[in-house]
C-alpha cells in the first residue's frame, strides 16, 4: 500500500494504492507511525494515480492533522488536478498549511530547504 525513503533529509511516502474506504484509518496509521520515527523530518507524501481516491485524500488529511500537532511540515504531491483541489479546500487550517505540489522533485527541494 505503502513504501517510504528518505531523500535529503525528507521523509518520502509513496501511496500506490486506494486503501478503499476500510482501508483508509489502517492507511492514515501507517503514515503517522511513520512521520512519528523520522520527526522532525519535513514528510512528503506522494500519490499514485491508482491512489488517487476519497479515502487516500482523507486518510492524507488526517495524518496532516497529526504533523500539525507535532509541528512537521507536511507536503503532498499528485498529478490529479481535482485531487489537488480536495486536499487544499479541506486542509486543516489551523496548523501549518498543506502544500500540494505537481511534481516530486520540486515538492522534495521545497521541503529541505524549508526545514533548512
Amino acid at each position: 500500500m505503502l513504501s517510504h525513503t528518505l531523500e535529503h533529509g525528507v521523509l518520502v511516502i509513496t501511496v500506490d494504492q486506494d486503501p478503499g474506504i476500510d482501508g483508509r484509518a489502517a492507511l492514515s496509521t501507517h503514515i503517522t507511525a511513520l512521520v512519528d520515527a523520522h520527526q522532525p523530518a519535513p514528510v512528503v507524501i506522494v500519490l499514485t494515480d491508482e491512489a488517487s481516491s476519497g479515502a487516500t485524500v482523507s486518510a492524507v488529511l488526517r495524518a496532516h492533522q497529526w504533523c500539525g500537532r507535532l509541528g512537521v511540515l507536511m507536503s503532498v504531491v499528485t498529478h490529479s488536478a481535482p485531487v489537488r483541489r480536495l486536499l487544499e479546500n479541506n486542509a486543516d487550517a489551523t496548523g501549518p498549511r498543506l502544500v500540494v505540489h505537481a511534481r516530486t522533485d520540486t515538492a522534495i527541494t521545497t521541503a529541505f530547504t524549508a526545514a533548512a
